[in-house]
């Protein structure tokens, strides 16, 4: 399967202004040096506590936001990866590096380049209450990526528009009405068809079943399934709901304030979680017997702020096995096999044993 998405040393900063001049005062370090890669056809699930940064790394893959630092490389051969990062070893300043990125890198995209670049990337926001907007028609609302695109206009982009909602499981009744006049569950199907009827590849998922009761969601779930067979498409999936997460999901990505400390199948995660963090999130899944209790105990303790994140591991205060190296050294991703890697000193000395 070909790597569709590269993602390098990714960080999304928001300032923190102060003072009568509302100068920076500090950053919120919503992504701080993230590694990915996502391969084409596949759904990457990430997981994650509230506010530790899933949905600011997925808008700022698809450029929603502009990175503060790093590189996105989308659908680059990897010949031309190699090349980049032989030239990032050698010499990260070299003119024929920056040539490259102008041309591949995502994060340097800009007017025109980035317009094109949504054709190819769309997101399926968490809300469609707030997502959609209630003064426009569904017609309207589904055909303004194609206006926007300049890819259709008039009837032929009304035909397209009827034959999306169509493989959303809705029909051209259904033209003429607002997102009020419809359910949770059909609103994210309008959603869905606004995001596929430009032929992206590669979709952001944020939260998408969230917002609807459990026999919607599964519901949602197969369409997405289906869509993404028929259509050939890439998901990110981001989720808090680990059980919609294992569903859905090839492969999955544990993330903790800003960082990713934990890569592999969606099976060895779920079976095997090596991170601590991981090991706590699975842990907290309710088990649907009364009479089994928890063999690990909950986590315990306060998410760190962002802003002033912890030195070294930056799970270390809540982590009941840290050691000395945890609070000073931040860990490197090792491979235990099987394309499963982790980023803690603690197991990584286990395997080094």
């Amino acid at each position: 399967m070909n790597t569709l998405l590269h993602i390098r040393r990714l960080k999304k900063y928001y300032p923190i202004l102060g003072g009568v001049f509302k100068r920076k005062i500090a950053e919120v370090r919503a992504v701080d040096g993230v590694n990915l890669d996502i391969k084409k056809g596949e759904c990457f699930g990430l997981v994650g506590e509230s506010g530790c940064g899933k949905t600011t790394l997925g808008k700022t893959i698809i450029r929603l936001f502009t990175p503060n630092d790093g590189s996105i490389y989308y659908g680059v051969p990897e010949d031309i990866l190699e090349e980049v990062e032989k030239i990032e070893q050698e010499n990260p300043r070299s003119p024929k590096l920056r040539k490259i990125r102008e041309e591949y890198d995502l994060a340097t995209f800009r007017g025109k380049k980035l317009k094109l670049l949504r054709r190819k990337m769309q997101i399926v926001y968490q809300d469609p209450t707030t997502s959609l907007d209630p003064r426009m028609l569904v017609k309207d609302i589904v055909a303004e990526p194609l206006i926007a695109q300049g890819l259709a206009s008039g009837s032929e982009a009304k035909k397209m528009v009827i034959d999306m909602l169509k493989r959303v499981g809705l029909t051209e009744q259904h033209l003429y009405r607002y997102p009020h006049e419809f359910s949770g569950g059909q609103r994210q199907r309008i959603a869905v068809a606004r995001a596929l009827v430009v032929n992206p590849e590669f979709i952001v998922l944020d939260e998408p079943t969230s917002s609807v009761d459990v026999s919607v969601r599964a519901q949602l779930l197969n369409l997405l399934q289906d869509l993404q067979r028929e259509l050939g498409l890439t998901y990110m999936f981001v989720s808090h709901d680990l059980s919609v997460v294992e569903v859905i999901s090839d492969r999955v990505a544990v993330m903790y304030l800003g960082k990713i400390v934990e890569v592999g199948t969606t099976e060895e995660i779920f079976k095997n979680p090596l991170h601590p963090y991981a090991q706590a999130l699975f842990a907290a899944i309710p088990i649907p017997d009364p009479t089994k209790r928890k063999e690990r105990p909950p986590l315990t303790g306060e998410v760190p702020s962002p802003v002033n994140p912890p030195s070294g591991c930056r799970f270390h205060p809540r982590c009941p096995y840290a050691v000395d190296i945890c609070r000073k050294v931040e860990p490197k991703f090792v491979d235990v096999g099987n394309g499963h890697m982790v980023a803690c000193h603690v197991v990584a000395s286990k395997l080094n044993k």
